[in-house]
């Protein structure tokens, strides 16, 4: 399944329209990753806003290879829904797990597939063109083994600036928040419920 459709009747001005996108690629069991994604949509439509889900590992589409294929190649079924999703959404927010420094690979390519020049990428001929998705904020949610800080400090969360900078920011997605979720691997439960509570407050900072 895609995409999960939800929320109740608000008026315009109380709502938000919020795609939320789950990049853990494993299917075969439940992670923590899974855990905040289920927090934040739960939350979110409690307070009024529509949320649509999508889970990077239910996907059905190919790993580009070529430049030829980024710009020409059939789009599948699965990217053309998420694609609509993106232009429905005001709000988008990305949880995965930290893999060797980056997002995962699958995540990645899902981003290539979608940020296609027909749909995501301003043309290259001109340095003043439109950011086709421009209007649109953004959240990264990130779960890692070891502690969120000495990420931040020792390696720079090089990885995740890349990710906004030269991803998000460069289609027009702006501002974009980031919340790191480290030691999430150890026996103790205790972060884990804390790092949940935390989630559960994002949905009511939001503003349209």
């Amino acid at each position: 399944m895609l995409h999960k459709r939800s929320g109740r009747h608000h008026t315009r001005e109380q709502t938000m329209n919020i795609l939320l996108v789950q990049g853990h690629p494993d299917t075969g069991e439940k992670h923590f990753c899974h855990a905040i994604a289920e927090a934040y949509a739960e939350a979110a439509r409690q307070g009024g806003h529509e949320v649509r889900r999508i889970d990077i590992g239910t996907l059905d589409f190919s790993v580009l290879r070529s430049r030829r294929e980024w710009e020409g190649a059939v789009v599948s079924p699965d990217i053309v829904r998420a694609q609509q999703d993106i232009l429905w959404s005001r709000h988008i927010v990305l949880v995965f797990p930290l893999w060797l420094g980056e997002a995962p690979a699958l995540l990645k390519a899902f981003f290539e597939q979608v940020m296609r020049p027909s749909f995501a990428v301003p043309a290259l001929e001109s340095a003043k063109s439109v950011r086709p998705l421009a209007g649109r904020s953004a959240h990264l949610m990130v779960t890692m083994g070891m502690p969120a800080a000495f990420y931040r400090i020792w390696y720079r969360a090089h990885g995740l600036k890349n990710l906004k900078r030269n991803m998000l920011n460069f289609v027009g997605i702006k501002p974009v928040r980031l919340s790191l979720f480290g030691m999430v691997e150890g026996r103790d439960a205790t972060p884990r419920e804390k790092f949940l509570a935390e989630v559960k407050s994002f949905p009511g900072k939001l503003r349209e």
